[in-house]
């Protein structure tokens, strides 16, 4: 019998004003949650009550979450809708969104370090997220993010 691996994958950009790439985390592996386990995969296949799925994408100034977190540490005060794709022969969900400037997602430059999967625009629960090599983000840039949940 053959086991199911699932594996997380992300890249990070952060964009000025004339779209030119200033910061690039490079391809990232993640860390499941326990709880991102249990309701967005285990609860949600089964179909039973509470089951989650992801719908929003985080950003923080904090550290690796933890298997056991819920939150994301130093989250910014918004998060962004993501976009969902995958083909009908793929194993693989890509999950996109941009945090525009345009929507004043920081007040002010912050120090960017993490990113996480939420199934809530506010609260929720964090499926996955990681650290990646901090990069400044001004009030004039937009955030690019991919975010890959790959089953083999």
């Amino acid at each position: 019998m053959q086991g199911v691996k699932i594996k997380g994958f992300f890249r990070v950009h952060i964009a000025d004003p004339d779209g030119s790439i200033v910061g690039d985390s490079g391809w990232l592996k993640n860390q499941v949650t326990n709880l991102g386990f249990n309701k967005f995969l285990v609860s949600a296949l089964g179909s039973i009550a509470g089951s989650l799925y992801v719908s929003h994408l985080a950003l923080g100034t904090g550290t690796v979450p933890g298997a056991a977190a819920t939150s994301l540490d130093g989250e910014v005060t918004s998060r962004q809708a993501v976009t969902a794709a995958t083909s009908a022969t793929s194993k693989t969900l890509r999950l996109t969104g941009t945090f525009s400037s345009a929507d004043n997602f920081v007040g002010a430059t912050v120090t960017l370090s993490n990113i996480g999967l939420f199934n809530s625009a506010s609260a929720g629960t964090l499926f996955a997220g990681n650290t990646y090599n901090t990069s400044t983000c001004a009030t004039n840039q937009n955030v690019n993010c991919t975010y890959d949940i790959v089953f083999s």
